[in-house]
């Protein structure tokens, strides 16, 4: 497409703590195929400790600017980014992933197909620390923990903020992201925008890397994140079915670990050795530990974790 025809972007990164993430992610954002004058870098400051750090970094980036905002959550950050972007077409990642060099041009050519295109969600590959010898709680990640963007958006009319585009226009009219949310906000608001009549895109061919989680620790914060993000999106039911969601959930994570021994054992070829698959049982069963312990302490009316 004639590059006068082709729309201003506005990228938008929230970053909390991630220094060299947010580093490497800039540096992939500088190398696009996308024309330089037509696209501009947001990175929003979500309360990092290192703030002059995250300043020193932008600042060695001619396109970006840097904005702050002092409320928890990634969505609150992503809501501030959109209020001081200038471009008509909106992407988002997060400071830890890296785009393809050819990402921008990609995601564009995807929303620009279909004037009733809602928002195009890209596609989400996995990376290892040691890309030949991934870790058990790097491949329990990649089997079961990824980000399936296609399904996201064919199924559950989504897209994942860690590679998401949209118009502007879109955004304004159905509204930002739920900045009340730590976690699942992605999924209310492409909802919103399926439900508004737009129409939600898979692109294959716009790219990012996002890192695999290697530590117990890792795991342990996104299991405690996505427990607070449903919890807080059942309380805007009634009662009766709030509760059968939350007792759903509860039984949902005692059982899967049950399921997935047969599967990890007996079915799952992805697997090499007998040591992996007794691994990935055993974090498994971590993780599922973990978010009905979440899910508990919240139902006792203590406050969800920051996304």
């Amino acid at each position: 497409m004639d590059a006068a025809c082709l729309p201003f972007v506005s990228v938008i990164v929230p970053v909390f703590n991630d220094a060299i993430g947010l580093k490497r992610c800039l540096d992939a954002l500088d190398q696009q195929t996308y024309s330089r004058h037509l696209y501009e870098i947001v990175v929003v400051d979500n309360g990092s400790d290192a703030a002059q750090t995250l300043t020193e970094i932008v600042t060695g980036f001619q396109q970006t600017t840097l904005a702050f905002e002092s409320k928890p959550g990634s969505y609150a950050a992503r809501n501030k980014g959109i209020s001081v972007a200038k471009g008509s077409v909106l992407a988002f990642t997060d400071a830890d992933c890296i785009p393809a060099q050819n990402w921008i041009e990609q995601g564009v050519n995807e929303l620009l197909k279909n004037p009733q295109c809602g928002f195009v969600a890209g596609k989400i590959d996995i990376s290892f620390q040691d890309a030949n010898n991934p870790t058990a709680i790097e491949l329990y990640e990649s089997l079961w923990y990824a980000l399936p963007q296609q399904e996201f958006v064919e199924k559950h009319h989504f897209g994942a903020t860690a590679n998401l585009f949209t118009f502007a226009t879109v955004m304004y009219q159905v509204g930002v992201f739920d900045a009340t949310l730590k976690s699942n906000g992605d999924r209310e608001w492409g909802q919103r925008v399926y439900q508004a009549g737009y129409q939600p895109r898979y692109a294959e061919t716009a790219r990012i890397t996002h890192p695999a989680r290697h530590t117990l620790s890792q795991l342990d914060s996104r299991a405690r994140r996505i427990a607070g993000g449903r919890y807080d999106l059942q309380q805007r039911h009634s009662l009766l079915k709030r509760n059968i969601l939350f007792i759903i959930g509860i039984l949902k994570y005692l059982v899967a670990p049950f399921l997935m021994i047969g599967f990890n054992l007996f079915l799952d070829r992805r697997l090499k050795t007998s040591h992996q698959k007794i691994q990935i049982t055993w974090i498994m069963f971590f993780v599922s530990s973990v978010y009905i312990s979440e899910m508990m302490r919240l139902k006792a009316g203590k406050p969800s974790h920051r996304g």
